[in-house]
């Protein structure tokens, strides 16, 4: 039984635009198309979208993703590998957190400064208008990692 990419899309929890998306990447082969062009999906096509947003809804990367459907596809693989990937990923979610965890502390400690009144004096924006820094060294992203927005280096006005 084949079903076209609307069908797919709804059976995977994939939507149509991602699905064309992961063809264009190479994560997802091309599917086969019908004499009036319209893409077909196997059963088998629709298990391998499943993995695939299943294996998003995680938080996986492209990349690890195209490495997880590799291992996912050799049955004689050692489960090493998964862990392994898995594990690294942990670590990466780790970081992340981290990340979340600091961009937090800043916006509460701005919040807790500024008054919220009816006030021109902001300390959210002041922070938010100064020139920032290079990002943290060992850093990913650049994310949360300004100058003028690190806990405790809000500038304090005088009220």
């Amino acid at each position: 039984m084949s079903m076209n990419i609307g069908e797919a899309a709804k059976a995977s929890g994939v939507s149509a635009k991602m699905i064309r998306h992961y063809e264009s990447v190479g994560l997802f082969p091309e599917a086969a198309r019908t004499d009036s062009g319209y893409r077909q999906y196997t059963a088998k096509e629709v298990s391998t979208l499943r993995f695939v947003r299943q294996s998003r809804d995680l938080g996986f990367s492209i990349e690890q993703i195209r490495e997880l459907l590799g291992l996912w596809q050799d049955r004689k693989r050692p489960s090493r590998q998964v862990r392994a990937l898995a594990q690294a990923h942990i670590e990466e979610l780790d970081e992340k957190l981290k990340e979340l965890q600091s961009m937090k502390a800043t916006l509460e400690h701005l919040v807790h400064c500024c008054h919220g009144d009816d006030r021109p004096d902001c300390p959210i924006i002041d922070s938010l208008s100064h020139e920032t820094a290079a990002p943290a060294a060992g850093s990913h992203h650049a994310v949360g990692r300004t100058a003028g927005l690190q806990p405790g280096r809000a500038r304090r006005r005088a009220t």
